[in-house]
């Protein structure tokens, strides 16, 4: 085995490899990612029949969705879910809340502040980073142009 060419090498894991299930995992994406976008629409319509303006009910939309994230991070749940919806749970608010808490959780005996907020920061810092960054110049671009 130590002196497999590289063709062979590739026959050889080839052979081993289990074979991926894709247009099943595509279908649970397309469905559990599809429900989590249509949870978020049920929420926005229900805040606005609560008589919140549409900027209220998209801001509630967010802070819900992020909490119940970080809630079914916390039970272990959504690693369960994410098993069956890969790619599904990566919907952009919740799979970021997930990222957040997930390592601070992973870290929390470590400490509050060693542990926990160090850890939350690591994966926040570039994203909170980054997007300052760009709403700045984005801004002072747009206050040249008026």
């Amino acid at each position: 085995m130590v002196h497999m060419t590289k063709e062979e090498y590739l026959v050889y894991v080839n052979g081993k490899a289990k074979k991926s299930p894709v247009l099943k995992n595509v279908c649970l994406a397309f469905f559990i990612g599809g429900f989590i976008c249509v949870l978020g629409q049920v929420l926005f319509q229900w805040y606005l029949l609560l008589d919140l303006d549409k900027k209220q009910a998209s801001s509630l939309v967010s802070v819900t969705l992020v909490f119940l994230s970080a809630l079914f991070t916390g039970f272990n749940w959504y690693d369960d879910l994410a098993k069956y919806a890969g790619a599904g749970t990566l919907v952009p608010i919740t799979g970021f809340a997930n990222a957040i808490v997930s390592p601070a959780l992973e870290f929390k005996r470590e400490g509050l502040i060693t542990g926990m907020a160090v850890k939350l920061f690591t994966i926040a810092g570039p994203v909170l980073v980054y997007g300052i960054t760009a709403s700045v110049l984005y801004g002072v671009i747009l206050w040249f142009i008026q």
